[in-house]
């Protein structure tokens, strides 16, 4: 009788609770991903006095770079990734009334940034132009198109050296100015920064050749690029 009333016991049970399959003996682990860079982040507009400091001139260098790139009075040049128009002013005085700067930015807030700036400085040889992360829109004829900490902001980078080397005469150079890795000063984190390897591998893909390359002391380094005739006939 006992007997009995435990196999019916143990009956009951296996009725009334379901069972669930076993577990494995060792779970999968999860596949194992390469670490990835971070994307970079565009520069927030509402940090422009980071980067306007007093003592820009003495660590950027502005008029090492417009000679580097052989701008003078009369020149048609870009800044791209122009931000809030410091460099712009800088370039603009120095092509004059009869040269042309076109500052180009993907963020609204830096495109009225620049045109508030340039009317402060009642200058008139200022075109601003809105683009895009893949196209940057310039106009073709440019003696040279500057990128100052703007570089490893951008999502296609290789697209928009080829549309940069489109807008240019047959020997007109594209200066990328960058924030060294290490190298501190008011730029990018660590991990947002390039070297200039990398941006030298960029321009290979773009099929862009290395005309020059200087370092910007303390912070920053210059990589000046051009078509392959550019680099090949000196100028």
């Amino acid at each position: 009788m006992r007997i009995a009333i435990a196999v019916s016991l143990v009956l009951f049970a296996r009725l009334s609770y379901p069972t669930h399959p076993a577990l494995p003996a060792h779970p999968a682990l999860p596949a194992q991903s390469t670490p990835q860079k971070p994307k970079a982040r565009l520069f927030p507009p509402l940090d422009l006095g980071l980067l306007e400091g007093a003592d820009r001139d003495q660590w950027q260098k502005p008029e090492e770079i417009m000679d580097a790139l052989k701008i003078a009075e009369g020149s048609k040049v870009a800044d791209l990734g122009a931000g809030g128009g410091w460099f712009t002013v800088k370039l603009a005085r120095r092509v004059g009334q009869s040269g042309r700067v076109y500052a180009e930015d993907i963020q609204p807030l830096m495109i009225e940034a620049i045109k508030r700036r340039v009317q402060r400085e009642n200058l008139t040889n200022v075109v601003t132009i809105l683009g895009t992360p893949k196209d940057s829109r310039l106009p073709p004829g440019l003696d040279a198109v500057l990128i100052v900490g703007a570089y490893h902001e951008m999502e296609d980078p290789v697209t928009l050296l080829k549309n940069a080397a489109d807008s240019l005469k047959p020997q007109g150079r594209i200066g990328v100015v960058d924030f060294s890795p290490g190298a501190g000063g008011p730029g990018p984190e660590p991990d947002q920064r390039i070297d200039a390897e990398t941006v030298i591998r960029g321009a290979t893909a773009a099929n862009l050749e290395v005309i020059a390359r200087e370092t910007i002391p303390p912070f920053m380094f210059m990589l000046i690029v051009g078509k392959p005739s550019a680099a090949r006939v000196p100028r």
